[in-house]
């Protein structure tokens, strides 16, 4: 029996923190240019609004997830996942001289977040849908709980003092939640509705890119895999997960890959847990095997506390 390693918790009071990176865009064209270049709704949205989204290809593959920050003069991009450099390209390219936009440059920051029971009240948070700055004034917001702030930025006194998470347990709870990391999960061969994000996506906005196929892919298509976590025991086979592994189905014959593991980590006892797409035949599936063999370990499958179904049509086969 593998324990469940979905009921890790943090020991006490500590902080989990996270590579980002942040794009300023000013200029009186900013909400239509972004919400014409971003898959959630934005054009319209007064200043002050924190708005989760996921910027995409004309494909309607996924280059990052993204908040966007409204202001008064412009907003500011933080890309939370995926390759900034090529979000910036991206937006850099479609920018004409009548865009009354500024774009600026690629911001390395870093996003902090406090785990764990004990700790001070009251706890500063800002309202839901909206960011709040730091209160001396310096750049950087809270998200929810969640603080943003430059990759050199000193941290406030009430998150300075709880001990940072190891690299390993950032890891374990970024797969224990189910959050698509690149490039294992963000790439250019899935979409949102694949990683479980159909809420940072608007179908009702009006053209963008992007939008055809996730529109076609809402009322006709049907999505071809989606993110699952999975944990497993090496003591019950040989081979270790890796990203890339292929996995089957144990009780079919065929060569027919059933999916493919994006994330691995390694837990103590033998122990591994880690995210992978699974193919749309064998999402019924609890169990899938690693490699192809009956001495691959059994991959435990489960659906991520995160997870956002995509729309009917895109849950439907085609």
């Amino acid at each position: 029996m593998i324990p469940n390693p979905w009921n890790w918790q943090a020991a006490g009071p500590r902080r989990m923190e996270q590579a980002a990176s942040l794009i300023r865009l000013d200029g009186p064209d900013t909400r239509r240019f972004l919400h014409g270049q971003t898959s959630a709704a934005i054009d319209g949205r007064p200043p002050g609004s924190w708005i989760p989204t996921c910027c995409i290809t004309a494909t309607g593959r996924l280059r990052g997830i993204a908040e966007v920050l409204l202001d008064e003069a412009g907003a500011w991009l933080l890309i939370s996942g995926g390759d900034p450099g090529s979000i910036w390209h991206s937006l850099d390219r479609v920018l004409f001289p009548a865009d009354r936009v500024q774009l600026g440059p690629v911001l390395p920051a870093r996003m902090v977040t406090p785990l764990g029971e004990g700790r001070p009240d009251p706890w500063p948070q800002s309202p839901a849908g909206r960011w709040l700055a730091l209160e001396n004034g310096s750049l950087g917001w809270l998200l929810g709980q969640q603080l943003v702030i430059p990759a050199d930025g000193g941290l406030p006194r009430w998150l300075e003092d709880l001990p940072p998470l190891s690299p390993q347990d950032q890891e374990h709870r970024r797969i224990q939640q189910g959050r698509p990391g690149w490039p294992g999960e963000i790439n250019d061969s899935t979409n949102p509705f694949e990683l479980g994000l159909a809420d940072r996506v608007s179908l009702n906005k009006g053209c963008y890119v992007g939008q055809e196929t996730l529109a076609r892919l809402s009322t006709y298509g049907g999505i071809k895999q989606q993110l699952r976590r999975w944990c497993a025991s090496t003591s019950e086979g040989t081979g270790e997960p890796a990203p890339g592994t292929p996995l089957f189905s144990p009780d079919d014959d065929s060569d027919s890959r059933a999916g493919e593991i994006t994330s691995a980590v390694a837990l103590a006892g033998g122990i591994w847990i880690g995210l992978a797409l699974v193919r749309r035949q064998a999402l019924e599936r609890n169990k899938l095997q690693l490699g192809r063999g009956s001495d691959g370990p059994i991959l435990h499958l489960s659906l991520p506390p995160t997870w956002v179904d995509p729309p009917a049509g895109a849950r439907r086969q085609a």
